[in-house]
């Protein structure tokens, strides 16, 4: 009998030494306060819009029959006028203003042609965003008042995994 008292004293020691080491557990805390934790951001983005712009143009080439039947049809009014060397003034004059009316008209006052080009005017733009980093928890565990830092918000109880450890 005396043997096994002695074997089971190894046994005993064991067991007091294993329930010294830490004991894990899971608990819930009343969770006091949850404030968000709010950082701003830039994020710059561009902004365009089309303009319309007026060029003009010369055409490449231009028109000489507005000339010609404007210069005949200036000669021919011109030489219902007057008579004698006034005549022949008349009908050079009616000739050269005939002329440049007929190529004005035909070639759109001095040949410009008037287009609208658009273009892309764009331009960077400060967009300064909100955004929620974190919750600053205060939650109350035994009687005691502690705090974190957590990426959600907990809610009204916080479960916590408790581990004691002796000194």
């Amino acid at each position: 009998m005396k043997r096994s008292i002695y074997a089971s004293i190894p046994l005993m020691f064991w067991g007091i030494a294993s329930s010294a080491q830490a004991a894990d557990f899971d608990d819930f805390a009343r969770v006091v306060s949850a404030s968000p934790q709010v950082e701003q951001v830039n994020q710059p983005r561009q902004e365009c819009r089309t303009e319309y712009v007026q060029q003009a143009q010369r055409p490449q080439q231009r028109g000489v029959g507005g000339s010609i039947i404007g210069g005949l049809a200036g000669g021919l009014l011109g030489n219902q006028v007057g008579g004698g060397n006034g005549r022949t003034a008349a009908t050079a004059v009616g000739a050269i203003t005939g002329a440049i009316v007929g190529d004005r008209i035909e070639n759109n006052n001095n040949g410009q042609v008037v287009t609208e080009q658009p273009v892309r005017q764009c331009h960077t733009v400060d967009h300064w965003e909100s955004r929620t980093v974190g919750y600053n928890v205060v939650y109350e565990y035994r009687g005691h008042t502690y705090s974190s830092v957590m990426p959600y918000e907990p809610g009204d109880r916080l479960k916590l995994r408790v581990s004691l450890t002796p000194y």
